[in-house]
């Protein structure tokens, strides 16, 4: 037999089947439940657990073989523990990563010495490669650890600070140091050739604002998005997630 209870469906094979309709169904031998209706009403459970409807709630109990009953309509508060799992994660967004180019650039700019009657100067290209030269280890490469050093050479003009943490304006700095490296690694080894290096900085150089992704979707940079107890953000045209 089928009885129907606010939108779901048990199936009985037995006729001896015990239900208790309102939190605890069970049954035995190979009686089934079939999925709820998808109507959306949403409840909180005793359990302090959001449920779409009456007849989830009603399933998660049964399934379980736990005492739930529904606390009130609606979704249940979060608590201070939630509401830690589910911050945002520290990103480095378009914004962060060109604020940081532009005070490298103009860092950069303000270097460049003109020619002069009996001595020749440095151009911006020249001023750029003596920095690469001081912080390349010897394989022709900047990784992001000698990127770092080269913005420490000038904390004063890279000094972005987002955050009322420090660490946490370290982090940012670290994490916009990839997102330039990403940039201009035109051949993806996390690493830049001196060319790359230029281009990253070349002041008439505007930087793409890549989107983000998700299931055939696009999303603009800063937008969020909630994976099982994870915030994911939308930076820079990558997903980052809270671990």
């Amino acid at each position: 037999m089928a009885l129907e209870v606010r939108g779901f469906v048990w199936v009985s094979s037995p006729p001896n089947q015990a239900f208790d309709l309102g939190r605890n169904a069970w049954y035995e031998g190979k009686s089934k439940s079939k999925q709820c209706k998808p109507h959306k009403r949403s409840v909180c459970g005793s359990n302090s657990k959001t449920y779409r409807n009456h007849c989830e709630l009603h399933r998660d109990a049964c399934l379980t073989g736990l005492k739930v009953q529904v606390d009130h309509d609606g979704h249940c508060e979060e608590t201070k523990t939630d509401k830690a799992v589910a911050a945002s994660p520290i990103v480095c967004y378009l914004a962060n990563r060109n604020e940081l180019r532009s005070r490298v650039i103009q860092w950069l700019q303000n270097e460049v010495v003109p020619d002069g009657w009996f001595a020749k100067g440095s151009n911006f290209s020249d001023i750029l490669l003596k920095y690469f030269k001081d912080y390349d280890n010897g394989d022709s490469q900047l990784d992001s650890t000698e990127f770092l050093k080269f913005l420490q050479h000038n904390e004063t003009a890279i000094n972005i600070t987002s955050y009322a943490d420090e660490e946490n304006n370290r982090l940012l700095r670290s994490l916009c140091v990839d997102a330039l490296i990403e940039l201009s690694d035109e051949n993806t080894d996390w690493k830049l050739s001196f060319d790359e290096f230029l281009n990253c900085f070349k002041p008439g150089f505007n930087p793409p604002e890549r989107k983000c992704a998700l299931e055939d979707e696009t999303y603009e940079d800063g937008a969020e998005t909630q994976v099982e107890c994870n915030r994911c953000v939308c930076a820079c045209g990558n997903w980052v997630c809270t671990a």
